[in-house]
């Protein structure tokens, strides 16, 4: 991921720290985003920010990633799903990165972990599978649609502004919170916060949002497999 660059690994922390300058300016101080519990607000909004840097890896690594390998589809045969399913790991290690400046963020802020905090790995877990979900999709649709590798900026750039990564959910008004937990990645954050903080956590809420990646994730691979014998013609 960071072969050929000089500072290699670094560039993680330099993105996380960045990360969470923005987070602890622009958004707790300028615009004050209420957080309930009086949880300090970096520390409430860094997990959702990790939780989706993390989801906006996947896609872009795997959604693209049997067209990045189409010269080695075209002559070698192995199971395709490898490709997407092996770059979503590669994202795992500017995950860690993430997680290490945040325990440093709550060392300074004197803020004590969740003891839920050994539920984590099943929050990653999650978060792998509803990036899985629709990255699967992508990559098998890029094969042949070639403008779908266009959507997956798109994708990441605006899905941010309709997910809960620097505003609680309880600012939406409850009757419209089947709404945003209809959105995957809702609930994937909901957890990750639970895991690390405590925070408040909706069992209802986040399993309506287990719902579209049950379904992306299903039909995702049936589709996958459907076209996988055609991928090295159409490459």
């Amino acid at each position: 991921m960071y072969a050929q660059t000089k500072l290699g690994i670094v560039w993680s922390f330099i993105q996380a720290i960045t990360a969470g300058f923005i987070i602890f300016f622009f958004f707790g101080h300028l615009i004050k985003v209420p957080i309930p519990n009086n949880i300090p607000y970096i520390i409430y909004a860094y997990p959702g920010m990790m939780a989706w840097y993390y989801f906006a890896k996947i896609i872009s690594l795997s959604g693209t990633s049997l067209v990045e390998a189409q010269q080695i589809i075209k002559k070698v045969y192995f199971p395709k799903l490898i490709l997407p399913i092996s770059k979503s790991l590669v994202g795992l290690i500017d995950f860690i990165v993430w997680f290490i400046v945040y325990i440093g963020i709550l060392l300074i802020y004197r803020h004590p972990l969740s003891i839920f905090v050994v539920l984590l790995p099943i929050a990653i877990v999650l978060n792998i599978i509803t990036g899985l979900s629709i990255a699967i999709w992508l990559s098998a649709l890029t094969v042949k649609y070639r403008d779908f590798h266009h959507i997956i900026p798109y994708l990441i750039g605006y899905g941010i502004f309709v997910t809960p990564v620097f505003f609680p959910s309880a600012m939406i008004p409850q009757q419209y919170h089947f709404l945003i937990f209809l959105n995957p990645m809702a609930g994937s954050i909901a957890f990750m916060r639970w895991c690390l903080l405590d925070s408040e956590f909706s069992l209802l809420s986040y399993s309506l949002g287990i719902i579209p990646v049950v379904v992306l994730f299903i039909s995702g691979l049936y589709y996958f497999r459907k076209v996988e014998g055609k991928m090295a013609d159409l490459l």
